[in-house]
């Protein structure tokens, strides 16, 4: 509405004006030419002031939607009129902070094929070009093995076993459904991926498809881990994303609970799609699992925040205590002859005694909230802990991570 207004007020103005030149060349020519600037068309309203008063009145009528508009504007949306008032809209449009550098050449579906947007979530890699609810372009890898440290993947065309999926998508103009292809073998892949703070993962890209296909892609490529996105440095909770939720509750937990030692359970939905959730949500606190309603709302200026949340920042002595208490006593306890090693697992326990479980199921989580499991498989030369996992028919993955980075191990059914 407040665009409107000011647009019929605007259009108003702009007809007088013409009334307004019209009247002057009417009069004369050079009174026409003096009323295309502003200091003599003053001196033609003073000197002509019958001739000028009906366009004067066009303009006087415009103003008055245009500054009924302003007012609307400015009560609603502060930002945008300050943006209008400051000519912003006139200075060259920059690159959002969030986007990504994808520097990929090549073609689907023997198009051209310029990516704005990637991910690699849950071992889905996905990368798209256009806005629209339906990408223009899509690509899709299925069934990557995403570890802590990144992903390093070589596929050749002749590879037996289970591979990752590929997928291809494309909208035509006259479509309002894309059309779409599965490759699942027969291909050139490989991937270079190294993880990037906050949230990325940066490295090489390179894919060619069966001659059928008409797909070849190569270059650089940079991929959000996750849902999150972040300004200056902080989790932006503006953002409507599973993982922007899971971040806003793990926040809320550790500070309800005074520990940093919280593993929040998967949220039970997949997408969000309104301003305001009650969620009953599942997390581990301190080794404990427990169940607890959480209300949610997102805030015009604030983002996604649990609601009645009053609870202050983790204190220090908090933080600090799960450190200088829990190594001691792994040190200091022995298992006792013929003891299952599921029996008092941790990951103090597992660091003072690594052979213990050599070869075990384990899962181990980050302090990020992404999990790996495999097969322990010890700790290497730098102190990481190693996970080994079986590809079918494509050999062996290793994931490795940093004791610092891991809050939380548990054993797993093989």
């Amino acid at each position: 509405m407040d665009a409107l207004l000011i647009l019929g007020g605007l259009l108003l103005i702009l007809v007088g004006l013409v009334m307004l030149v019209l009247r002057g060349f009417a009069t004369g020519l050079l009174w026409g030419w003096a009323c295309l600037l502003p200091p003599f068309m003053l001196l033609f309203i003073v000197c002509h002031w019958r001739r000028a008063k009906q366009a004067l009145a066009c303009c006087a009528l415009g103003m008055i939607p245009l500054v009924v508009g302003f007012a609307v504007m400015a009560g609603q949306d502060p930002q945008r009129l300050e943006a209008i008032i400051g000519l912003q809209w006139l200075q060259p449009q920059q690159a959002a902070p969030g986007e990504l550098n994808i520097q990929l050449h090549g073609q689907l579906n023997g198009e051209p094929f310029a990516p704005q947007e990637g991910d690699l979530v849950d071992g889905v890699l996905s990368l798209r070009e256009g806005q629209d609810f339906f990408a223009r372009r899509e690509l899709s890898i299925r069934g990557l093995p995403v570890a802590a440290d990144g992903l390093r993947l070589d596929v050749l065309p002749d590879d037996p076993g289970q591979l990752p999926e590929i997928e291809l998508s494309w909208l035509l103009p006259d479509q309002d459904l894309p059309e779409a292809r599965q490759v699942k073998g027969g291909y050139t892949l490989h991937l270079d991926l190294r993880p990037q703070e906050p949230n990325r993962l940066v490295g090489e890209f390179h894919l060619v498809l069966p001659a059928q296909f008409q797909t070849t892609l190569s270059g650089k490529v940079e991929l959000f881990r996750n849902g999150l996105r972040y300004e200056q440095g902080s989790v932006d909770r503006m953002i409507d994303s599973p993982d922007t939720l899971s971040y806003v509750i793990t926040d809320y937990l550790q500070r309800r609970f005074a520990t940093r030692d919280v593993q929040l359970l998967p949220l039970p939905l997949h997408s969000v799609t309104t301003s305001s959730l009650a969620l009953d949500v599942a997390a581990r606190i301190n080794g404990h699992e427990q169940r607890l309603p959480v209300r949610l709302s997102k805030q015009p200026q604030l983002g996604w925040r649990v609601e009645d949340d009053r609870f202050p920042a983790v204190p220090a002595a908090a933080e600090a205590k799960p450190a200088t208490t829990a190594a001691p006593a792994a040190a200091n306890s022995q298992p006792e002859a013929g003891q299952p090693a599921r029996a008092d697992f941790s990951l103090a326990r597992l660091l003072a005694e690594p052979q213990r479980y050599v070869n075990q199921s384990m899962r181990l989580f980050s302090e990020k909230g992404t999990s790996v499991q495999g097969q322990f498989a010890g700790i290497d030369e730098q102190g990481h802990l190693v996970l080994r996992q079986r590809l079918n028919g494509s050999g062996e993955a290793r994931f490795s991570m940093a004791p610092a980075d891991v809050v939380h191990a548990e054993l797993v059914d093989q």
